[in-house]
């Protein structure tokens, strides 16, 4: 193998499979980048027996193909540290060399048959969906997965295909987050996957052009998302997601209207002196508007003025200002809050395509 390489494309390419590669394992192949030369193209792999990365690097030339398996740490580090333009690589034995105009590293390679296969796209997607709504879809539902859960099914984030939108889903049990994304092509029938939270956080990482198109393959136990530059499997969360239109709140009658940065901005302030013993912060709305409150023994109070439309009686309820800055840190300009009664859950929506239902907490 021999070819020279655009050496920020290289570099790109190495931090996107350092977010796959383990850097703890018995087995020390995972710890391993698969480096493959093709005619016009160069393919980092990185696999952990659940998530598989493949990244193709266009900007090279190859005099020689081959493939070879090296340490992914090293081999960044040191892609990272060269200020060259580009880099020469050539294997010879098991070796891998790397040069820059003033560099020359030798690094030990291992075999590429010890390294497990890796899943690909087999046949046609099943949708195809824009960069920009499969990214956007994703941020707005990933931060309230479960991080750690003896139910092992909201580890996820499930996606649900239907017609030709996506929806997804994600919970802790003590806050929703909804999504919808508009699918470019969609076939066959209504499908539904749970997706790892470490899959959705490495799409999240690459760089893409919001309108790049993501083609993504549904399996019994797997998904496989492909973009012209890079190729992303994973196996799927099993158990049976909870049926989370039964956590939708069916009626209110209160509406608060708001700006984001301003509702946002209050939440942040009213946090300062909310503690773990005084559970959250309280929110009153009314014929004054809204009102923040929250109080640390020994430490002081708070009382933070919002702007608001509001409509309906009054009301005080408390949250865990957590659940709502991460809500509100993903919301659009405005932003509608639904309330009942402080007992029942609240509903943040923002723009047609998101909703948030958070639990209340008890501030008595």
């Amino acid at each position: 193998m021999k070819f020279v390489v655009d050496r920020q494309a290289l570099y790109e390419a190495l931090a996107a499979t350092a977010s796959v590669t383990l850097t703890r394992t018995p087995k020390p192949i995972l710890q391993c980048v698969r480096v493959t030369a093709e005619k016009d193209v160069l393919i980092i792999t990185a696999y952990d027996q659940e998530v598989g990365l493949r990244y193709r690097v266009k900007q090279v030339d190859v005099s020689k193909p081959g493939d070879t398996l090296v340490s992914g740490d090293r081999f960044l580090a040191i892609v990272r540290e060269s200020s060259d333009e580009t880099m020469a690589l050539e294997t010879k034995d098991d070796q891998l060399s790397v040069r820059g105009a003033d560099s020359h590293f030798q690094m030990v390679g291992q075999s590429v048959r010890d390294f497990p296969p890796v899943p690909d796209m087999e046949g046609e997607p099943d949708f195809v969906v824009k960069s920009g709504a499969l990214t956007e879809a994703i941020g707005k539902t990933l931060f309230a997965a479960a991080r750690e859960n003896t139910r092992y099914a909201i580890n996820g984030v499930l996606w649900e295909k239907k017609g030709k939108k996506l929806l997804m889903v994600a919970t802790d049990g003590r806050r929703l987050a909804m999504c919808e994304a508009s699918l470019e092509k969609s076939v066959g029938e209504e499908s539904s996957a749970i997706v790892p939270t470490k899959a959705l956080s490495l799409i999240m990482k690459l760089h893409m052009d919001a309108d790049e198109t993501v083609e993504v393959k549904l399996r019994p136990n797997q998904i496989v998302l492909r973009t012209e530059t890079v190729t992303i499997s994973s196996v799927l969360v099993e158990g049976h997601f909870p049926k989370y239109q039964d956590v939708m709140p069916r009626e209110h009658d209160k509406t608060a209207v708001l700006k984001t940065d301003e509702f946002l901005s209050g939440v942040k302030r009213a946090a300062l002196l909310a503690t773990a013993e005084s559970k959250g912060v309280k929110i009153m709305l009314g014929a004054e508007g809204m009102v923040l409150t929250s109080r640390a023994a020994e430490q002081g109070e708070a009382t933070i003025k919002v702007p608001v439309e509001y409509k309906g009686s009054e009301i005080s309820i408390g949250f865990n200002p957590e659940f709502l800055l991460d809500a509100l840190k993903v919301c659009g300009d405005s932003t509608t809050f639904e309330l009942k009664e402080p007992a029942k859950p609240g509903v943040l929506k923002s723009g047609s395509s998101f909703q948030y239902v958070v639990m209340p907490v008890n501030l008595s």
